[in-house]
């Protein structure tokens, strides 16, 4: 195993170790119990980000998505994995910019 692989294996160990991981991975498997609703959740999140990604946000289609699945939301299996699944995105964003600074990569 090279130096690079080892470091990547701790870093990712580090990473299964915090706080963020252990929430998603907790609130990941209760949704899982329930397939329906994890198709659901699949489905929200496809349409939540072609929406968000696309080259030219319809903030109208944006606001109608967003009132369409309030309900949805306020479900506390889908409202605590969301939580949890942003907190672990924060995480991998921020470990990503400080990766790319370090680096100098511009």
């Amino acid at each position: 195993m090279s130096d690079m692989d080892r470091a990547t294996c701790e870093f990712v160990d580090a990473i299964l170790a915090t706080e963020e991981y252990r929430a998603y991975a907790w609130e990941r498997d209760k949704v899982k119990r329930h397939p329906e609703l994890k198709a659901q959740i699949d489905d929200y999140r496809r349409v939540n980000y072609e929406l968000q990604s696309s080259a030219n946000i319809d903030f109208e289609k944006l606001d109608q998505f967003e009132k369409e699945y309030e309900v949805f939301r306020e479900n506390p299996l889908v409202a605590d994995f969301l939580a949890a699944e942003l907190g672990l995105c924060r995480l991998i964003q921020r470990l990503n910019a400080q990766i790319t600074e370090r680096l100098g990569f511009e």
